[in-house]
């Protein structure tokens, strides 16, 4: 169930993604601890040290290829174990993120409905993140 908390985070994840250089996706993740405090903060873009060049980034298969998702970067960016914390994004998590945050210990997902045409492009991997969680036993609320 969202709150106004949830509301708060996730304004803030997506006020994060705005930092990534990505011309097509913006993509933010704030990890907050259970007392609502930010425990870590990442957005999508290339590794630390890797140019941002723009043939790079305009030229899909490589982009993929060099990029590191908000979620990963969230989680190698945090100071502390994660364990029962939650992680708020702007985009459904991919079943990669899905795993990572698994495997960090995230108790709590909070994440917006992915739109008609993320689900047409993400669906499958969105379909595995959603099994994955639910078996791993993280709770998922797409708001």
């Amino acid at each position: 169930m969202a709150t106004d908390w949830d509301a708060w985070f996730l304004k803030l994840a997506d006020y994060i993604s705005q930092v990534s250089k990505d011309p097509s996706t913006k993509a933010g993740c704030v990890i907050a601890r259970p007392d609502r405090t930010v425990a870590s903060m990442g957005y999508n873009g290339f590794p630390r040290g890797v140019l941002d060049l723009e043939e790079r980034l305009n030229d899909r298969p490589t982009k993929y290829a060099m990029v590191v998702h908000a979620e990963a970067n969230a989680v190698l960016s945090a100071y502390e174990r994660l364990g029962g914390c939650t992680a708020y994004v702007n985009f459904m998590p991919c079943s990669s993120c899905a795993g990572m945050l698994i495997q960090a210990g995230i108790a709590r997902i909070v994440a917006p409905h992915p739109t008609d045409a993320q689900r047409e492009r993400w669906g499958e991997s969105f379909a595995h993140a959603i099994t994955m969680l639910g078996e791993a036993g993280v709770q998922l609320d797409l708001v």
